[in-house]
């Protein structure tokens, strides 16, 4: 039973989640033309919270990028970690609470802490409010937020993701970080950040500062050229770094970990460097002999909702969910083969006959005709097909900041979702068509579902496995970050 104190902290943390919740802007108010005014605010709040100074003094990674940033910060952190760092690492989206976007030496922090810390920036904030210069909006006062709890706490190095693009960015108010990096770059928020590879790479390349060393991963050529050339107007010192030999064992699943991986080494060799701490036999980034802080930290990194195996908490010898936030075309690929491959292993050790199920949404600012064609054709050239694709709306809504315990079976507008089962049952159509001419029989029927929330469409995967006990169900739950927090939310009650 909860104590006095534990229910009195309990009701001011669901207090500041209201709080911070009330910042909230639509998708669509983003998609203006204010972004440089928005940033110039930026070093006003910045001075309202007395963190000019304290944040020009912190030591800082900084990381853009399409895909793989986030993975690639945790890497890093994990990795410094080990030297004996205190670290802060500001990462986004959360999954489950809000809180998860910050973390003090790898944990996430506590309610407390952010409860203090919040009302001190939002009080100091709300006071000098005006017409001129409202609140910050909801990333913009996050991002602020960390500035003060890493400040706060004397961290030694914050790993800071880039929320989204890069010039533009809250993260990138900072002056002169220790060092950049940037993922692999892709097609994604391009109604924000442009329609060509060439544009988005422009804006991924904001967070490049005047003689600051920088890395990326191998990209296209048309972002390559122009990260080569916003890095040469600015001095940066610009090096593309190889994924990490495949004999390294990660923390984060997937054969694309190891490109990340290999972009987190080459910051954090630079990083320690910089801050004068060396290993007696160098920093060796040719992937072969690499100090053993940094295999300790690589096998130990730990990002939720990445590539996740997840057994039902109910049913767990006959559900399995396999969980990936992948959403760009990317991503699904990545994410396909991640699945394939967990897939084929599971079936050498399982005696049961085994069912794979699609459990999908998609935000509606994504194209699902990039997304889920890659997905379905990148499993079937590794031998993994769909029996059944489920389609559901998110329980939470864009942005949700904290939990809840109320288990939401509203139904909701399902027009987008039976879009997608559209968009899927026409590949499936145009699949079995293709396999006429070969097999007279044609493949078995894909069979495909659309439920008004996700808790119904869970209640729906257990009923089938409890009638269907020689069977596992291995669900590939993937298309929204969201998506994959409400399931964990849902499945861990």
């Amino acid at each position: 039973m909860a104590t006095e104190d534990e229910g009195e902290l309990s009701a001011r943390y669901q207090n500041t989640l209201d709080a911070l919740s009330s910042l909230i802007t639509k998708r669509s108010s983003c998609v203006s033309n204010n972004q440089s005014q928005r940033f110039r605010l930026l070093l006003h709040y910045l001075k309202v919270l007395e963190l000019e100074d304290a944040v020009s003094q912190l030591k800082i990674i900084h990381v853009a990028g399409t895909k793989g940033k986030g993975s690639t910060c945790v890497f890093a952190e994990s990795i410094l970690r080990c030297y004996g760092l205190r670290t802060g690492l500001f990462t986004s989206p959360h999954l489950i609470d809000v809180r998860e976007r910050f973390r003090l030496n790898g944990i996430e922090i506590s309610q407390e802490k952010f409860v203090d810390y919040f009302w001190c920036c939002f009080h100091k904030l709300k006071e000098k409010t005006s017409n001129e210069i409202p609140m910050p909006t909801y990333f913009c006062f996050l991002a602020l937020l960390a500035f003060k709890i890493f400040a706060t706490e004397q961290v030694d190095v914050v790993i800071l993701e880039v929320g989204l693009g890069g010039r533009f960015d809250a993260t990138n108010v900072i002056q002169k970080p220790v060092v950049c990096g940037i993922s692999s770059l892709g097609y994604d928020h391009m109604e924000i950040l442009g329609y060509t590879l060439a544009e988005i790479a422009a804006e991924k390349a904001g967070i490049f500062k005047s003689g600051v060393p920088a890395f990326t991963v191998p990209q296209p050529d048309e972002a390559m050229h122009v990260l080569s050339e916003k890095a040469s107007k600015l001095e940066v010192n610009l090096q593309v770094v190889e994924p990490l030999d495949m004999s390294q064992r990660l923390g984060l699943q997937g054969e694309h970990q190891y490109l990340n991986a290999g972009l987190a080494v080459a910051l954090c060799s630079t990083f320690l460097k910089e801050i004068g701490i060396e290993e007696k036999n160098g920093l060796n980034q040719t992937q072969r002999g690499l100090p053993e802080k940094f295999v300790s930290g690589l096998s130990n990194a730990y990002l939720i909702g990445r590539a996740m195996v997840v057994p039902d908490s109910e049913l767990p010898e006959e559900i399995v969910y396999y969980l990936d936030g992948a959403h760009s075309p990317e991503s699904m690929e990545a994410c396909a083969i991640w699945f394939s491959k967990q897939i084929k292993q599971n079936q050498e050790r399982s005696q049961k006959r085994s069912e794979q199920i699609l459990l999908f949404n998609c935000m509606t600012v994504r194209d699902p005709s990039l997304l889920l064609p890659r997905l379905r054709s990148k499993c079937i050239d590794h031998g993994v097909d769909f029996k059944r694709a489920v389609f559901v709306p998110n329980v939470s809504v864009y942005n949700k900041v904290g939990y809840s315990s109320n288990d939401d079976r509203r139904v909701d507008s399902v027009t987008w979702q039976f879009g997608l089962q559209r968009l899927w049952d026409s590949l499936a159509r145009g699949e079995a068509k293709s396999n006429l001419e070969s097999d007279s029989k044609g493949k078995e029927e894909v069979k495909s579902f659309v439920f008004s929330s996700l808790p119904l469409a869970v209640d729906w995967l257990r009923d089938n496995a409890r009638q269907s006990k020689q069977v596992r169900f291995q669900v590939l739950v993937t298309g929204s970050l969201h998506l994959v927090g409400d399931l964990l939310r849902l499945i861990r009650k």
